[in-house]
């Protein structure tokens, strides 16, 4: 059984609190000023410390700097004068959790059932430190460059409170990746990881979805729905794409923040929710907020711990660590391991990475599936002239050529053609010249569509309504 002492200058409320705690299993103690819990922590160190904001001989926040007195302790603030500053003021010096009075069974059973020793976290937090320099990984997210670190740096030192976290990057740096690496650090990681794209759910299902609803609330409602909220209970959400939350709910949701109540769709009835939020956008929040698109009210309640993502080109000296792992993962699906060159690396390494992570991952899927050996070439690579989009390197085109420097004549058997290269003349139309290098490419692949679509840079789709075009262009001419 663990140890739980409660300071508050109440009596009432303390011996509350302390009936509370023994109900869920703790031997419980009472102290009514910070002289008398100093004494008593001394004397035997508690679990856990349920400290009142405002006590005769000083503040409560000021015990929160005492690290010697709670260096194994977790202490949670118990107030009934909580504002957001004060809240997150000792969110920020090191508090587990914060609790608002009246204290209810199911708020504290959450808290008490997340405690954990601050010297087991460090330590865990000093393990995962050691992994970055042993195999580049914290967590789920991959990369040893400084602005990583930065990153993981601040994971570290938010993980273990329930500070709200808002992240922020492009799209494909790996948002939802530094969530999960939060919640799996945190005292919440026995509890649901939940995500949801606010921006991928239709305004009119968004709010049942995210607070649920009762059955009948509304044509189709066959059922009660439990949602977001209600499953993620104890654990983490993770709100993707805020920004594009309906104004209407973001009202809703700033009160869900604020009073830790919602009511489902259809219902009169409040239920609590014990939940961590972490946000994250692909847009300048702060352009959001002028532009209308978000509450200022709710970016203030979301931004109390903010991380940026930085995008892939600025951290280029991650490319191979990342390249490593996802054809790590890939070879452990399809059985066959593959590795990059060293040509290959140096073009991904120089590509500027429109797409992020999430870009270098599916080019790795598919130069994977195309090459024909264990290595991997710069074949099937994007080149540096392309930001958006494949364009086939030399190696790619018949004969070696390169792409821009094709020269010109009509007809597939004219010059260069023996080497591989499609020459056309000046003046030839542009669907010609797709026409011709589409069927050369076939014919260079004897047929097979799924390469000659990769190397053109199309998907298979397009490469096959291509080819029925020209059947149905051809049999025209023939009938005519």
């Amino acid at each position: 059984m663990g140890l739980a002492l409660i300071v508050d200058d109440d009596a009432d409320a303390a011996d509350m609190l302390a009936a509370l705690c023994s109900a869920e299993g703790y031997h419980a103690a009472t102290a009514h000023t910070l002289e008398e819990a100093r004494r008593k922590m001394v004397l035997q160190p508690p679990d856990v410390v349920l400290l009142d904001l405002h006590l005769p001989d000083g503040n409560g926040l000021s015990f929160m700097s005492e690290q010697s007195l709670r260096s194994n302790t977790q202490v949670v603030l118990v107030t009934g004068h909580a504002t957001l500053e004060t809240s997150i003021q000792a969110l920020r010096l090191g508090a587990a959790d914060y609790l608002v009075k009246p204290v209810s069974l199911p708020q504290l059973r959450g808290v008490l059932s997340r405690v954990m020793p601050p010297s087991v976290m460090a330590a865990e937090i000093e393990t995962w430190r050691n992994t970055v320099d042993d195999t580049g990984r914290f967590g789920h997210l991959v990369g040893r460059s400084a602005c990583m670190r930065r990153v993981y740096e601040q994971i570290a030192r938010v993980a273990g409170t329930s500070v709200t976290v808002f992240v922020t990057g492009d799209s494909g740096t790996g948002k939802e990746l530094v969530a999960r690496t939060v919640h799996d650090l945190s005292r919440r990681r026995s509890q649901p990881f939940l995500a949801i794209n606010c921006g991928a759910i239709s305004p009119q299902l968004m709010e049942s979805e995210i607070f649920g609803h009762e059955k009948g609330s509304f044509t189709g409602a066959e059922r009660q729905h439990q949602g977001f909220f209600e499953r993620a209970h104890g654990g983490t959400l993770f709100l993707d794409e805020v920004t594009e939350m309906p104004m209407e709910l973001q009202v809703k949701l700033l009160r869900v923040l604020e009073t830790g109540t919602f009511m489902r769709v259809g219902s009169t009835v409040e239920r609590a929710t014990d939940v961590r939020i972490v946000a994250a956008t692909n847009r300048d929040p702060l352009a959001a907020v002028a532009g209308g698109a978000l509450r200022e009210d709710l970016f203030y309640r979301l931004n109390v711990f903010p991380i940026e993502l930085p995008p892939l080109r600025e951290r280029a000296e991650d490319i191979g660590l990342l390249s490593a792992h996802f054809l790590a993962s890939i070879a452990q699906k399809e059985g066959r391991a593959r590795r990059l060159d060293a040509m290959a690396l140096e073009r991904l390494q120089r590509y500027r990475w429109p797409g992020n992570v999430r870009e270098l991952r599916n080019v790795l899927q598919r130069a994977y599936v195309m090459a024909e050996g264990d290595i991997i070439t710069a074949q099937w690579l994007p080149t540096n002239g392309a930001e958006d989009a494949f364009v086939p390197s030399a190696a790619a085109v018949p004969g070696g050529a390169d792409p821009g420097a094709a020269h010109a004549s009509q007809e597939e058997g004219g010059p260069g053609a023996a080497s591989g290269q499609l020459q056309v003349e000046v003046g030839t139309s542009i669907a010609d010249v797709e026409q011709q290098l589409i069927l050369r490419t076939l014919r260079h692949f004897d047929n097979h569509k799924e390469r000659a679509a990769a190397a053109l840079g199309v998907s298979l789709k397009t490469l096959y309504n291509k080819l029925k075009a020209y059947e149905s262009m051809s049999a025209d001419s023939s009938a005519r």
